[in-house]
C-alpha cells in the first residue's frame, strides 16, 4: 500500500470515465506489483456526474488510490498539473483513463526516467516497436503526424503529442510558468521544464472502447494557439528581438504619420520634435507591455526616463557609425544610404541592449525570486500544496 514517500505517482485525469477505471486500476497495480516500486495512483476528476467518486471510494479500499475532485475548474491539462502538484512520488507518470495507454509500459517509463541523463520519458507510438490502433483512418494518421511535425522545432522527440509520459519531480519544479492549452500537457512540460534529454519507450496505442473521445476541432484550434505560446517560450531571445523590431516599425509609422499631420499647423522643427516624442512614447509603452513583458523594479516614470536616455544614446551611436562609414568609404554612389543603414542597425542593437538590461530589466533579486503567475483561466500554479475547492478520497494506509 501507499507510504508517505512513494517512488512513483501515477496521475490519471478523468471526466466520465467510470466505465474504464475498474479495468485500469487493477492493471496498473498488476504492472507495478512485478517491481519493487512503491507507488500511488492519483485520480483527478472534474466532478463527473457518473459515479466516479463512489467508485474511487471503493477502489481506494483495495488499491493505493486517492481521488481529487475539482469542483470549480475543468480541463484535462489543468487536471494533470493539479495531479502533478498533489503527487508525492519522485517520478510522476501521466496516463489517460481510457485504456489507450498500456499500464504494462509504466515500469519501463519509470526506469528510463530514473536515469541521471534523462529528463523526460515518453510512451511513444512512433519509435521502433511502437504501434497505433489498426482502426485509425488515413485522416487521423495525417492529423497526428501533422501535429508532431508542427512541434518539431520544440523537441526532437518523435511522439511529443503522447499523453503517456513520466517526468522527475525535480524536473517538474524547474518550470517558472505553466500555461497549457487543450490536451497537450506533455509538450507544455517538455518546453517549460527545459527537458533536453528525452527517452522514448515503445508502446502499442489502442483506441478507447468505452466512453467518448474528447478530440474535437476546437481542441485542434487550441493546439495551434498552444504552439503560438510555446515557440516564443522556447526561443525567448529571438522572439523578443522580433517583437522589438515590430514595435520599432510601428513607431516609425507613428512618427511619419504624426509629422505629416503636425506639419500642416506647426513649423517643421517643432512638428519634427513632437512627432519624435510621440513615436518615442508609443514605443516605450509597447516595449513595456509587449516586448519586455516581465515586471520591472522601476516605476513607469523612471523607466521612461531611462528609455529616452537609451534612445538618445542609440541615436548618437547611429550618427557616429554613419559618419565613420561615410569617411571610410570612397565617394561611390549610394555611400550615404549604405552608411545610414549601418548606422540604423548599430543604433537599433544599442537600443535593444540598453532596453533589455537597463530600462526593462529586472534586478537580480527579482529574477531569482519571481514566479510568473497567471489568472486561473490562463495558467496553472506551480507545484505546491493542493489548494482550492475540491474533495479528496485517500486510501486506507497500512504498514
Amino acid at each position: 500500500m501507499v507510504t508517505n514517500s512513494p517512488d512513483v505517482s501515477i496521475i490519471v485525469p478523468t471526466y466520465c470515465e467510470v466505465e474504464n477505471l475498474p479495468a485500469l486500476i487493477p492493471q496498473i497495480d498488476q504492472a507495478l506489483k512485478q517491481t519493487s516500486l512503491r507507488y500511488e495512483i492519483v485520480i483527478v476528476d472534474d466532478d463527473s456526474p457518473d459515479g466516479t467518486e463512489d467508485l474511487c471510494q471503493d477502489l481506494s479500499q483495495r488499491f493505493p488510490l486517492r481521488l481529487i475532485t475539482r469542483r470549480d475548474e475543468r480541463g484535462l491539462a489543468s487536471a494533470v498539473v493539479c495531479g502533478l502538484r498533489a503527487a508525492l512520488g519522485k517520478i510522476l507518470v501521466v496516463m489517460d483513463a481510457d485504456l489507450s495507454h498500456p499500464p504494462t509500459a509504466i515500469p519501463d517509463l519509470v526506469t528510463a526516467c530514473q536515469s541521471p541523463c534523462c529528463d523526460f520519458s515518453i510512451g511513444s507510438r512512433y519509435v521502433e516497436g511502437g504501434s497505433i490502433d489498426s482502426n485509425w483512418t488515413r485522416f487521423r494518421h495525417l492529423n497526428s503526424q501533422t501535429a508532431s511535425w508542427l512541434a518539431r522545432g520544440l523537441t526532437k522527440a518523435k511522439d511529443p503529442m503522447s499523453g503517456f509520459f513520466a517526468i522527475k519531480r525535480s524536473t517538474f519544479i524547474k518550470a517558472q510558468e505553466i500555461r497549457p492549452l487543450g490536451y497537450k500537457i506533455g509538450l507544455e512540460l517538455l518546453v517549460r521544464c527545459d527537458c533536453r534529454h528525452v527517452a522514448e519507450v515503445p508502446i502499442a496505442f489502442r483506441d478507447r472502447t468505452l466512453g467518448n473521445s474528447k478530440l474535437t476541432l476546437g481542441q485542434q484550434w487550441l493546439y495551434l494557439r498552444h504552439l503560438g505560446r510555446l515557440y516564443p517560450a522556447k526561443y525567448a531571445g529571438l522572439a523578443r528581438i522580433a517583437r522589438f523590431g515590430l514595435v520599432g516599425l510601428s513607431g516609425m509609422t507613428v512618427d511619419l504619420t504624426s509629422l505629416t499631420l503636425l506639419r500642416s499647423v506647426l513649423s517643421f522643427p517643432l512638428a519634427r520634435a513632437l512627432a519624435i516624442g510621440l513615436a518615442m512614447t508609443w514605443n516605450f509603452f509597447l516595449h513595456r507591455g509587449y516586448t519586455f513583458r516581465a515586471p520591472a523594479a522601476d516605476s513607469t516614470f523612471r523607466q521612461f526616463g531611462k528609455f529616452v536616455g537609451a534612445c538618445l544614446y542609440g541615436a548618437l551611436v547611429n550618427w557616429m557609425v554613419s559618419m565613420l562609414v561615410v569617411w571610410s568609404l570612397p565617394p561611390i554612389p549610394g555611400r550615404s544610404l549604405f552608411a545610414a543603414a549601418l548606422g540604423v542597425m548599430a543604433g537599433s542593437v544599442c537600443n535593444y541592449l540598453f532596453c533589455q538590461r537597463l530600462v526593462f530589466g529586472q534586478s537580480r533579486a527579482t529574477k531569482t525570486s519571481q514566479v510568473v503567475m497567471q489568472p486561473k483561466s490562463a495558467a496553472t500554479k506551480l507545484p505546491g500544496p493542493h489548494t482550492g475547492p475540491s474533495t479528496q478520497i485517500r486510501p486506507k494506509q497500512s504498514a
